[in-house]
């Protein structure tokens, strides 16, 4: 599964055309955010990409997680929205 990595800098159009790419070739997308500030983008960015693959049929649910990830030899927590199709 392809993981796209979300950061507070990201622009949530262009980070949901990216979503709704992935969505349309696999179906399913994991996208990976640290910071209240990417988590917010990342929020933004799964409302736009529901618009953007319901043309084609495409109900898509999130599922938040928790996950611990190593940044520069150090362990953070990261929220973690697996994206598939229902």
């Amino acid at each position: 599964m392809e993981v796209l990595k979300i950061s507070a800098n990201s622009q949530p159009k262009s980070v949901a055309g990216a979503i709704a790419a992935v969505m349309r070739d696999s179906g399913m997308v994991e996208c990976q955010a640290v910071g209240a500030g990417a988590v917010n983008q990342a929020v933004k960015s799964i409302a736009i990409a529901r618009g953007y693959v319901a043309p084609n049929g495409i109900d898509l649910v999130c599922v938040p997680a928790f996950a611990k990830i190593l940044i520069e030899g150090e362990e953070r927590t990261a929220i973690r929205f697996q994206l598939e199709s229902r």
